[in-house]
């Protein structure tokens, strides 16, 4: 029978009180496609200038030393992924920009000049400053994706566009801000975001809506039923907890597709509401797990 053990690693990284709101996640945003100016760096001081200058590299997976204080940093930022060549020459010095390269040596005049000066403007801008980290907790299976910017998308709470859909159904993902995925689940895309009023949603996005495409895993559900032990509420939200999209009540059967983790476990689950399918979130401890079947594993 079904046995679940909930345990989560938690990593918290605490930002200064000025930080922006959550989704900013680069120092400098448009260092790729903009040239820089030599007064407005001498606004930031010297540490944070190291970071603005190897940011242009991290955007095209430059291998930093392993365990350094560059390697640190940007492997926490979900757009980052080193390329599988380590050369740096081969493998990302060919994909920067006459821009960037521009940007790259006006930066190291600056920190020179810095230098010479013996001043590293230690009152200037610092970069911890204006970058943030999501302010909710992002499900384990989850992970960025670089979705084409301008998009509007209509989510859904399951693969269909005749399931329940959030905010009176007008649910809707911009792709200018963060969207982290799951994977694909019969051509839909199972995505997680926050919401303009500091909420966050889980629901699905219609593949073929998707302009340039996602790489993502397919999802494999397990389609179990199981029976509530205790009430709980179903959400969407299993971040913030924000919202409610129906109440079930103990005994209730529902079709068991998963568990996810953040600080908590929740078990994703799908029932119908109002004649429409939905799918969403109930805390794990809700679900008689003897009446789910283990997965059977071995010989």
């Amino acid at each position: 029978m079904k046995k679940w053990i909930a345990a989560a690693l938690i990593i918290m990284l605490l930002l200064p009180a000025g930080a922006l709101a959550a989704g900013r996640q680069y120092i400098i945003p448009d260092s790729d496609t903009r040239q820089l100016t030599y007064e407005e760096l001498w606004d930031w001081d010297y540490e944070s200038l190291g970071f603005i200058l190897n940011e242009i590299f991290a955007r095209h997976g430059y291998n930093f030393i392993p365990g350094g204080k560059y390697d640190l940093y940007f492997s926490m930022m979900p757009w980052y992924t080193p390329n599988a060549d380590s050369d740096n020459s081969r493998a990302c010095y060919p994909q920067l920009s006459t821009v960037e390269w521009d940007n790259e040596a006006l930066v190291k005049s600056v920190r020179r000049n810095m230098r010479d000066m013996d001043f590293f403007n230690t009152s200037g801008m610092h970069y911890l400053d204006y970058v943030s980290f999501d302010n909710f907790d992002v499900l384990s299976g989850f992970a960025f994706v670089d979705m084409k910017a301008g998009q509007k998308l209509s989510v859904y709470s399951a693969p269909s566009s005749s399931s329940y859909r959030g905010a009176n159904g007008k649910a809707l993902v911009s792709t200018n801000g963060t969207v982290y995925a799951a994977g694909w689940d019969s051509g839909w895309l199972l995505v997680m975001y926050a919401t303009n009023n500091g909420a966050v949603r889980v629901g699905y996005v219609n593949g073929q809506d998707i302009k340039g495409g996602v790489n993502a895993p397919y999802l494999q559900f397990a389609y179990e039923t199981a029976v509530l032990t205790s009430g709980a509420s179903l959400t969407d939200d299993p971040a913030t907890e924000s919202s409610s999209i129906v109440y079930l009540p103990a005994g209730q059967q529902v079709t068991y597709l998963s568990t996810f983790y953040n600080r908590s476990a929740w078990s994703y689950v799908e029932t119908r509401v109002s004649g429409k399918t939905v799918r969403g979130f109930i805390p794990a401890g809700a679900i008689d797990w003897y009446s789910v079947d283990d997965e059977d594993t071995g010989k």
